[in-house]
Formats: C-alpha cells, sequence, structure tokens
C-alpha cells in the first residue's frame, strides 16, 4: 500500500513538474524592431483626438539629436486583427473602450519579455486624461524594455576587456564588435564601426574636488569633457597647415548653439548627472550627439564618467543612441 502511495505521489509531482513546463513553454519570445511600439487600438480612435495624444506622446522627438526623430515607432493594429504573431511585439500599448477608466502595466502576457501598457475609459475624454496623466510612466516603462533588450542582445558577445576592471575598479558591459582606441590608467576609449560613421564610449575617473555640486554643474561638466576632447579626440585636419600657413587645430568639443540637456538620476545607486546634447570638432564639419553620466563614488572618492557618441552623417542616430546608453547604464562600480 505504501508503495502505491509512493508512486502516486511521484506521478503527480512529475505531472505538476510537466504543467509548469508546458506553460513556460506557451509564452514565445516576444520580437518586433528596436523602438517600436504596437498600438492596439479601433481605427476611428486612432485617426481622432485619441490617436493623436498617443502620436504626441510616443514620437515626442529625442532630444540631443542634430534631425528630429521620434521616441519611438508606431505601428497601429486594429483590435480586430490583433492575434498571433501580431501580440508577440515586445511593447504594446492597448486602448479599450466602454471600460471602467484604468491604467495598467502587465508584463509577459502574449510573450517573454514583453511590457503591455492597457488603457481602458467609458469615454474618449478618459482615454487621453489616463494618457495624458501617465506620460511619464508609459516612456519609461517602455525605454526601459528597449535598454533591457538592447542589452540582452549585446550580451551575447561580451568583451575581455578585463583591464577596465583592472585599473579603474568598475565592470561594463559591451558587445565584442568594439575596439580599444585609446588606454591609459584612469582613462579608456573604445570605437566601433557603424554605417557611414562610427559610435564611441569612454570611460574615466575624476578627482573628488574636481567637480562641485552647485547652480554651475552643467558648465563643470562640459568644461570636463572639451578637455578631454582637446587631449584625445582630434579632427582629421589637426597639426596640418593652411592656406595662410598656420597650423590647424581641431578637436572635439561641445556644440554651444545647442544647449545640453542635463538632468540628474540614479545609477548602480549612486547619485548620478546625466548630460547630453550635441558636439562638434573645431575647425572642422564633423559632429553629432553624445550622451554622459558622471557618477558620484563616495566609497572611493572620486567622479566616475562614462560618456557615448556618436558620427552617423545621413542615418538616423535613435537607435545607436539608445545602445550607448543601455552600455552605460550596466555599469557596476566596486
Amino acid at each position: 500500500m505504501r508503495h502505491i502511495i509512493f508512486l502516486a505521489s511521484l506521478l503527480f509531482f512529475f505531472s505538476c513538474g510537466d504543467k509548469k513546463s508546458s506553460n513556460e513553454k506557451f509564452l514565445l519570445d516576444s520580437s518586433g524592431s528596436i523602438n517600436n511600439v504596437s498600438v492596439v487600438i479601433d481605427n476611428k480612435l486612432w485617426n481622432g483626438n485619441v490617436g493623436e495624444t498617443i502620436r504626441t506622446v510616443l514620437a515626442k522627438p529625442i532630444y540631443g539629436l542634430p534631425q528630429d526623430e521620434p521616441t519611438f515607432s508606431i505601428s497601429q493594429i486594429p483590435p480586430a486583427v490583433f492575434s498571433d504573431f501580431v501580440t508577440k511585439n515586445r511593447t504594446i500599448l492597448k486602448v479599450e473602450m466602454n471600460k471602467e477608466a484604468s491604467f495598467k502595466v502587465l508584463k509577459d502576457v502574449y510573450a517573454k519579455p514583453q511590457k503591455v501598457i492597457l488603457v481602458s475609459g467609458k469615454t474618449k475624454q478618459d482615454i487621453i486624461d489616463l494618457i495624458t496623466q501617465n506620460e511619464e510612466k508609459i516612456m519609461e516603462t517602455f525605454r526601459n524594455e528597449e535598454i533591457a533588450e538592447r542589452r540582452r542582445q549585446m550580451s551575447k558577445s561580451p568583451h575581455k576587456f578585463t583591464s577596465i576592471k583592472e585599473k579603474l575598479g568598475l565592470s561594463i558591459q559591451f558587445p565584442s564588435i568594439y575596439e580599444v582606441a585609446k588606454e591609459t590608467d584612469n582613462f579608456f576609449w573604445f570605437r566601433k564601426d557603424i554605417t557611414t560613421g562610427h559610435s564611441h564610449l569612454m570611460i574615466y575617473e575624476l578627482p573628488f574636488e574636481a567637480l562641485e555640486k552647485s547652480d554651475s554643474t552643467v558648465i563643470q561638466i562640459i568644461k570636463i569633457r572639451d578637455s578631454i576632447g582637446k587631449a584625445y579626440f582630434k579632427g582629421r585636419l589637426d597639426g596640418t597647415v593652411n592656406a595662410d600657413g598656420d597650423t590647424v587645430s581641431s578637436f572635439m568639443i561641445t556644440e554651444d548653439a545647442y544647449a545640453p540637456f542635463h538632468g540628474e538620476t540614479i545609477l548602480d545607486n549612486k547619485p548620478t548627472f546625466e548630460t547630453k546634447g550635441l558636439w562638434e570638432l573645431t575647425n572642422d564639419f564633423m559632429g553629432g550627439s553624445f550622451i554622459n553620466y558622471t557618477i558620484e563614488d563616495k566609497v572611493n572618492k572620486r567622479w566616475v564618467g562614462v560618456e557615448g557618441f556618436i558620427f552617423a552623417p545621413s542615418v538616423e542616430k535613435r537607435n545607436y543612441m539608445l545602445e550607448l546608453e543601455a552600455i552605460i547604464k550596466s555599469v557596476k562600480i566596486d
């Protein structure tokens, strides 16, 4: 009798395990291009004020790019055709009418990883109000999902630069396609060739007294990055002699005609200054976008700077900058 009970228990255990495994397999891998959001909404709503509100939020131009590019590309899907593979997109905004007003952020509903934001309401104004009130939450949810996805993609071929940890006491994730362009005891510069240009990442440390928290913090950060640009990032014409017989000096600086964005955030549980804007070369016509994070490392009594910038004329830059942001936000300081 005891043998029968034991066998029954084993069968129950394995059947539960099979059921769990079956449920996990049911959720297929999500898909979709980086920075593309599927919006499930009736055509009439999409072509009216509700759709206009959604487009205003999701397609808002990204600050810090030379030309206007939307934060997200949008694929509108009528509810009647929202089924099968169409439901597998990584980021989905779904609008439901004639229901109680509600705003929900759901995880792994139709696939994984996936974020689904469900907005419902009894009237069009309900929907508009909820989207407007939760604009920051919507953008943060979808952007974090895209950063996580880009990081997952890059983790398939990680770099092997152990000297970063040895010299700077930190780890950071980026793909092996990046090559070292410059390395010193407290400064690293990595470069990757991209379509029509190149993408750059630099990591460095500064003495704690090099930066003071004040109303002029952004000015201090710009001066620091400009001094680094002058030291390391020279233009094609630097050192050449012009028609007047003068030696040309060409190096990277922050473009002063475009006011940089400056804010405060948290990175690796540490207070961090975020700065983004445009860069240019003196006495040359090259330029592009940059994003800089300056991290307060109180334990080691220093500041850690991590910056990404690109040169990519004639192509969209949004996805390149997302990759650099994903890399920077992976930093872990010992």
